[in-house]
């Protein structure tokens, strides 16, 4: 049983990003918005933990494994735009699509100087690209393209936590707890910092793997 947790913590972060997402256009009470995102993102930060303790045996892995890394991604981008959606809808759509607006420029800027293109991805970066030319600067650039949207995100999320029905002490306790988990995630799990920094780890394997050829 335990080797599946990690697809179970994924497969309940989609489940929460999808009732977000209904939320979003029917309407909810904020902090039942602002659960769903907690929780949605609490097994981001343990499914890729889970997945390394209890692998599979090597021949015992289910098909579907294949693509657990980019379900895990794509539930990870589903839950953050169905927190921005309800943000929009349900908060203000003048700050919510000013911050979007903001990560789409500074997103967009920044896959045009890594991958020489947009949309672009490591297996396909152009030879003109910073990916090519200066791996490292490449690397922190993406690096800081991720913590600018966890930034912004965060500003959304906790901006609805004080705009919730939940009393000043709940707020301030709730936020000084996600403070003590973020700084325990960021220092002590490794593998959080390598999840932050995915395209870059990409971007590697596929530079080496053209530097042997």
């Amino acid at each position: 049983m335990k080797k599946y947790l990690a697809d179970i913590l994924t497969l309940i972060r989609f489940v929460l990003a999808t009732i977000l997402l209904v939320l979003a256009f029917t309407g909810g009470t904020l902090g039942t918005a602002f659960w769903l995102f907690v929780i949605g993102e609490l097994t981001d930060a343990f499914d890729g933990t889970c997945a390394a303790k209890w692998p599979f045996p090597k021949n015992k892995t289910p098909k579907y494994r294949k693509y657990a890394a980019k379900f895990d991604m794509v539930t990870d981008t589903y839950l953050g735009i169905a927190m921005g959606l309800f943000f929009i809808f349900q908060i203000s759509a003048v700050i919510g699509l000013s911050l979007g607006i903001t990560y789409g420029v500074i997103a967009v800027i920044i896959e045009l100087i890594v991958y020489g293109k947009m949309m672009g991805h490591p297996d396909d970066a152009k030879k003109s690209s910073l990916a090519y030319k200066n791996f490292n600067l490449a690397k922190k650039i993406i690096l800081a393209r991720r913590m600018v949207y966890i930034g912004l995100l965060a500003f959304a999320v906790f901006y609805t936590l004080y705009l919730s029905e939940f009393a000043l002490a709940t707020k301030i306790t709730i936020t000084v707890i996600a403070a003590i988990v973020g700084i325990f995630l960021w220092f002590f799990q490794s593998q959080r910092r390598h999840n932050i920094s995915r395209d870059a780890v990409e971007i590697e394997k596929e530079l080496s793997k053209t530097k042997k050829k």
